[in-house]
């Protein structure tokens, strides 16, 4: 799908609160039919897992996924994957040609829990989520929480590494999702914003506005981003039965402003300079859009604050 720059600024400009309305109305259907799909599928199984790379809006699309099951009877647990990474140790965690640790590969996930644990809730089993501690790099004694399904409960395993062949080919009953932002901005037909861009910005916007990152930090991370992705993301979304597109018309708009302060720091030399430097100015092609006319249930506000989910 591709979005055309000179449609997208021109509803900019003439009905900026009816262009954003009309663009959370797909979303929002989108979340309406996967928790369709899913609530079919729950008689073969209650696990459903949802990945997709950084920047996708995985996690607030879970969330509505939840909101929306409720509505409609189905009481929802959410378990964020990252819980099950292991431990890092120098001796048997995976790294990357450079000799750094490569914490996109799956080798990093305790996959032998994970199946475990989905073979236990399925059989109505209590399960113990562990719980881990990114700032020391490994797992905590105590779990984060237990869960144990009733007849008519769901639970979404969100993670990048949700689709591998290492949980699929074991749980292929399983409901399986795939999000990510899958549309372009064209202008006379020719791409002058790409897809993967959509997830660039918004990761650079999250992580200045709630990681403290330094955005130099960030884009000199997106190389290895993009190896993981490609690598152990990509060949595994057609696995899922459903796929999701989460990018927003409006979200260029939107982000424009606090974008471009942050893409003037990309530093020069970094790995795929040529194509990163190429963003500030497909920034400029589009107009403003007030934050302040977002709903705070938009998925957006995962990126830019002042939202209802917590995270």
């Amino acid at each position: 799908m591709a979005y055309d720059l000179n449609e997208l600024n021109y509803k900019t400009v003439v009905d900026p609160e009816g262009f954003i309305r009309d663009c959370n109305a797909r979303y929002d259907d989108k979340v309406s039919k996967a928790a369709k799909l899913i609530i079919a599928n729950k008689e073969r199984s209650p696990i459903v897992l949802l990945s997709g790379p950084s920047g996708s809006g995985k996690t607030t699309t879970a969330m509505k996924i939840a909101d929306e099951l409720k509505r409609r009877g189905v009481n929802t647990y959410y378990v964020g994957m990252d819980d099950y990474f292991k431990t890092i140790d120098p001796d048997t965690t995976p790294r990357t040609p450079e000799g750094d640790y490569d914490l996109e590969s799956p080798l990093c996930m305790d996959m032998e829990l994970l199946n475990e644990h989905f073979s236990m809730l399925s059989a109505g089993k209590r399960i113990f989520v562990p719980k881990y501690e990114f700032a020391r790099q490994m797992r905590t004694s105590e779990p984060s929480k237990s869960i144990v399904l009733g007849k008519d409960d769901v639970v979404i395993f969100e993670g990048i590494h949700a689709l591998n062949d290492m949980i699929t080919n074991v749980h292929p009953e399983a409901f399986k999702l795939y999000i990510s932002a899958r549309s372009d901005v064209e202008f006379d037909g020719k791409v002058v914003f790409k897809r993967t861009w959509f997830r660039l910005v918004r990761r650079t916007v999250r992580d200045f506005n709630f990681r403290g990152a330094d955005p130099a930090e960030t884009i000199k991370m997106w190389a290895n981003v993009r190896r993981g992705e490609l690598n152990y993301i990509s060949p595994f979304k057609d696995k899922a039965d459903y796929q999701f597109d989460s990018s927003f018309e409006y979200e260029l708009p939107l982000f424009r402003r606090t974008a471009t302060q942050l893409f003037r720091a990309i530093p020069e030399g970094v790995e795929r300079y040529d194509e990163l430097k190429r963003v500030l100015p497909a920034l400029q092609l589009v107009g403003d859009i007030d934050e302040t006319l977002v709903p705070d249930d938009c998925l957006l506000r995962e990126f830019i604050g002042g939202g209802i989910y917590k995270y």
